[in-house]
């Protein structure tokens, strides 16, 4: 068994060819990725000091992308990765090597989250628990036609906006100024309260970052009236998923609902090009409304000897 810890930007570099090749044999999300990891090591230097611990054996690989901050584990993403998972080919060997390194660490773990149901049963021995849903749209429970059915009133709500002089307009991942003006805005609407993550600009410059590691597949559509957005839904394409990131709207607007008829929009759209949709964590209400089923996600907090115990085993197969 071979197992290496990379733990600078140089030593994660290193691991990229093997990274890429377990990224590419899995169904994993971008957020598994190894240029979206890469990415989180190096803006979040001095938040989260990399741990990434890679094990190899003749039958087997398996990459953790671990990170240590404020003395105890968890994976690199600091707030921003909605999923965290670890990446494995092969049999269980080498992922219980690489938990065994981290064991040796002897720190608590927290994770937040597990998405799914067979993720939740391969980290069993670290007793997952019930975190929130990721509500979605699925092309095998409906199609466009019926989905846009399905909401026909929102037909309305499109047209009042066309009435107001809204226009529904689309950027790329290159569009940075409009990304970093999108989240400044979204932190100033939630000044003052616990969960405000862009009021941090490190976590602002992160996501105009991200969005440049594939512009091609990074979508901001956004309704506009009079050169200002009103509007703006900030999305990924995951393989054959959109991933709804980001939604943002000005109060001045609320009676016109433009971030409803966004998601509606946006939902539509790719359901008609062949892409699932996943509005990602959390069941607000505008999200619900165009659900068609639920992922469930889940959380864990681990002492620091749960990595240890003799019945630990973290598998690659439910």
């Amino acid at each position: 068994m071979r197992v290496q810890v990379a733990r600078s930007l140089a030593e994660i570099d290193r691991l990229r060819p093997a990274w890429n090749f377990l990224y590419r044999q899995s169904d994993a999300t971008l957020f598994q990725s190894f240029a979206w990891n890469r990415l989180a090591a190096l803006r979040f230097a001095g938040r989260e000091q990399p741990y990434v611990v890679l094990a190899e054996s003749d039958s087997s690989l398996a990459l953790i992308p671990a990170a240590i901050t404020d003395d105890r584990l968890s994976l690199l993403g600091e707030a921003l990765f909605d999923y965290r998972d670890v990446l494995f080919a092969g049999s269980d060997d080498a992922l219980g090597a690489a938990w065994q390194r981290l064991g040796e660490l002897r720190l608590p773990l927290a994770i937040t989250a597990l998405r799914g149901e067979i993720a939740r049963q391969r980290w069993n021995a670290l007793e997952p628990r019930s975190f929130v849903n990721a509500p979605q749209v699925q092309l095998r429970e409906i199609t466009a036609d019926a989905f846009s059915r399905a909401h026909s009133r929102l037909g309305r709500t499109l047209r009042r906006l066309a009435d107001e002089g809204a226009a529904l307009v689309q950027y790329d991942g290159n569009a940075s100024d409009v990304i970093t003006w999108i989240y400044r805005q979204k932190a100033a609407q939630l000044l003052g309260t616990p969960d405000n993550l862009f009021a941090d600009c490190t976590r602002v410059d992160f996501m105009a970052a991200a969005c440049q590691i594939d512009p091609a597949a990074c979508d901001i559509l956004a309704y506009q009236a009079n050169g200002r957005l009103v509007a703006a839904l900030l999305t990924f394409r995951d393989r054959r998923v959109r991933r709804f990131y980001t939604i943002w709207f000005d109060p001045a607007w609320a009676k016109f609902s433009p971030g409803t008829a966004l998601i509606y929009e946006v939902t539509r759209r790719s359901l008609a090009a062949g892409l699932d949709c996943d509005y990602m964590t959390g069941e607000q209400p505008h999200k619900m409304r165009f659900a068609t089923s639920l992922v469930p996600l889940f959380r864990i907090n681990a002492p620091a000897d749960a990595l240890t115990q003799p019945n630990m085993e973290i598998r690659s197969a439910a």
